[in-house]
């Protein structure tokens, strides 16, 4: 029997929407961070509008999660945020950096999706600092550090002519962005041969920068959301050591397999522990927050010796 890279937990999913103290349809695409010694969580959640909004939850082992009691970012009402953010704000990824936490999230508006770039140092509150690409792009994780004097991060950007694809972007101070190159293409009937986009900030590890990244691939039965690893070198980045020939995470549990969007699981968050495990969670059908660990290890090497190239 082949080995399970990430190990579900028992007690899956570990937040619903019947968890939640306010009224949301679904609870999922989460990005987690440690603060302070504790586990902060920030999750997507459905309106009965069919619109999107964050909520915040807590917890001190990674697994049991308390919802606070009001969202942590809703739609802006001022300009000139407000005009991009119409239709909601969607999927957050927290990433430690220079003593704060950078919250990237997609925006939805009229104009199509972009991503947006938030600071909180408490996550009591948060400021918006800007948007930083055009539409239509989304699936935004920064690097936790600067890499030779620059930021840098990986995103999705939308288009029909090419396969959706990986992309990497630096920047002198997060909100200006260039030297796009793409990195990392989805590869002809394979399990990610429609689209992909980066998942959980990227991760430093002693062997390069470990990206779980999602992966989507048509059936006639519609399509399968799946995970997967790349490591990227630690000093540049743009050069891809190496992409996991197979998935790490499909969907198999009921809640993953049936919910608002069947088959999919999506991730925007995962935590590196000191004992090499990853704790890992995953939006399940767009509709709970699951969760699993995975050693770091064996993630980094799936990378290195069952692996394809990234273009």
């Amino acid at each position: 029997m082949k080995k399970k890279l990430v190990r579900r937990y028992e007690k899956n999913p570990i937040l619903t929407k019947d968890d939640i103290p306010y009224p949301v349809e679904t609870v999922h695409n989460a990005g987690v961070a440690k603060f302070n010694g504790r586990y902060v969580m920030l999750f997507r959640s459905h309106l009965d509008t069919g619109r999107s909004i964050i909520g915040l939850a807590e917890s001190d082992d990674g697994f049991n999660f308390r919802p606070r009691a009001k969202p942590f970012m809703l739609p802006a009402k001022e300009p000139p945020f407000s005009e991009y953010e119409q239709f909601g704000v969607e999927d957050p990824r927290i990433t430690p950096l220079e003593g704060g936490y950078y919250i990237t999230y997609s925006a939805y508006s009229p104009h199509g999706v972009r991503t947006g770039l938030a600071k909180t140092t408490n996550f009591e509150s948060v400021e918006r600092i800007a948007f930083i690409t055009q539409a239509d792009c989304r699936n935004t994780v920064l690097f936790p550090e600067k890499i030779k004097g620059r930021y840098a991060r990986l995103d999705r950007p939308h288009c029909d002519i090419n396969p959706w694809s990986i992309w990497i972007s630096f920047s002198p101070d997060l909100r200006h962005w260039g030297e796009s190159t793409v990195v990392i293409k989805p590869v002809q009937y394979h399990w990610d041969e429609m689209k992909i986009g980066p998942g959980a900030p990227p991760i430093r590890t002693e062997k390069g920068w470990l990206n779980i990244y999602h992966g989507v691939f048509q059936t006639m039965a519609g399509c399968v959301y799946r995970l997967g690893a790349a490591l990227h070198k630690l000093d540049d980045p743009a050069q891809v050591l190496g992409v996991a020939n197979r998935w790490i995470l499909q969907p198999e549990d009921q809640w993953e397999r049936v919910g608002y969007v069947n088959n999919v699981v999506f991730t925007c968050g995962a935590v590196a522990e000191d004992d090499g495990t990853l704790k890992l969670y995953w939006g399940a059908a767009d509709t709970v927050v699951c969760a699993g660990t995975a050693r770091i290890d064996e993630l980094v090497e799936l990378c290195l010796t069952d692996s394809r190239p990234g273009v």
